[in-house]
Parts: C-alpha cells; structure tokens; sequence
C-alpha cells in the first residue's frame, strides 16, 4: 500500500488510484490516513522548510504543525472542486505554519493585551465588519467600483493583458479554473514568487512545478488568467475580490 502511494505521488496517470486512497481515509480508514501521511513526510519537511525559511526535521515543532496540516487537507480534499492534493495541501499546510509562527512569536514576546480603564474593549481588539464596504450611499459605490476598474485595468496593461482578452483566456471549465485560481493564490502568498512576477513579469514556472501537480504546459496554458488572478489578490480591489471570494481557499 504504502509503496503504491508514493509511486503515485510520481506518476500522474495513477491519480485515480491516489484519490481513491484519499476517499479511504476520509471515510476513517487510518491505515490508509497513516501511509498517505509517511508518503508525503518529506512533501511536509519541504513545505515547512519552505515557510520557515530553514530546514525542518521530525523533530521540529512545525514540522508537526505541517502534518496536522496535511491531514487537514486529505479530509477536506474534494477532487471536483479542488486543484491537485499537494497543490491544496500546500496552502492548508502554509495557513498554518503562519498561524503558529505569528503565535510563537507573540509568546516568545510575552505581548499581553488589556483593556483601557474606561472599560472600551476596541483599543485591544478590532473586528473587521464585512457589511461596513456597502455603508457608503450607492452613489459613492459605483464611483469607487468605477475606479478600482480603471486602476485593475492600467495594472493588467503593464502585463500586456486586457479585460477583453482575460474574457477569451479564462478556462472554461470549472475544475481547470479552480485549479488555476489556487496556483494563483500560491504565489500571491508567497512573497518569493510574487516578487518573481513583479520583477520579471512573469510566471516562476520553475519553483511552481515543484510544488504543484499540473504540468508545465497546463500552468501556461492559463498563465494570463493565473497572472490577472495574483495581481487581482495582492491588491486592494475589494469591490472586485467580493466576485472571487468563493474560490479562495
């Protein structure tokens, strides 16, 4: 069994085979849980070390945190919906590495958080309302929705892109969308390759490939779209991102 998993984290034809297995688990079979965990350990210590920008051993605290991570992603994973397992898994695992790095660090510093005397608990704590973006008069909306089009628009021509053309590249099928959509989200989360388009306008095939399990053709095949999406991401479009929010992960 467990060899089996692992020439099929190898082999793309044998991706039946693998969401198969990732069916078993969910449904609690923990052999099953327990192989495709020690198949992908070194998947895991390569994504922590990814995060944590050191290398990470079975002994290392995130290490154990990538785990969780993973297991989290086999029993969430839904073929029809989602990219690749490790592409899915890659994210699961990042969210909470961040999670644990941003909690150590505030251990370590021994921050405490309290409350002003007058008793006023939003000087500690300040909690994002999401109905607070349609306050303003409808008015003022469609001007700022106007706005962040023109300014996406002028950010899209510096990569040679236009609505029009995105219209005509987007991938027409739900599960290719999906998948582009979440390598997208990648390198939006990921300052190293995010620089790498920045800086070169371009798509950093070669890192992407090593994390991703899609090909190299099928990454450009959609690279406009996956580009569009990462620049869409990283900046502060909210209006625009409310039409996308579905798709993150």
């Amino acid at each position: 069994m467990l060899l089996s998993i692992i020439q099929g984290i190898f082999n793309k034809k044998s991706n039946t085979a693998l969401i198969e297995l990732v069916c078993k688990a969910k449904s609690g079979d923990e052999k099953v849980m327990n192989d495709l965990l020690i198949a992908f350990t070194p998947f895991m210590k390569k994504t922590a070390s990814f995060v944590c920008n050191r290398f990470i051993d079975d002994s290392d605290e995130e290490f154990s945190v990538a785990m969780v991570g993973f297991h989290e992603a086999v029993l969430k994973y839904e073929p029809e919906e989602n990219a690749s397992l490790k592409t899915f898994a890659h994210l699961i695992m990042k969210r909470r590495l961040i999670d644990h790095i941003r909690k150590e660090a505030v251990r370590n510093a021994n921050v405490l958080l309290s409350i002003d005397n007058d008793g006023d608990s939003n000087t500690s704590e300040y909690i994002f309302d999401e109905t607070s973006i349609f306050s303003y008069s409808e008015e003022r909306q469609a001007a700022e929705r106007r706005e962040e089009m023109t300014e996406y628009g002028r950010l899209l021509r510096e990569y040679g892109l236009s609505f029009r053309e995105l219209a005509t590249v987007s991938p027409k099928h739900a599960d290719s969308r999906k998948t582009a959509f979440q390598i997208a989200q990648i390198i939006a989360e990921t300052p190293e390759f995010y620089k790498h388009l920045l800086e070169n306008k371009r798509l950093p095939m070669k890192q992407l490939e090593d994390i991703v399990e899609v090909s190299r053709k099928t990454i450009e095949r959609h690279r406009k779209y996956i580009i569009a999406v990462t620049l869409l991401l990283n900046h502060d479009f909210k209006y625009i991102q409310e039409y996308v929010k579905g798709e993150l992960i």
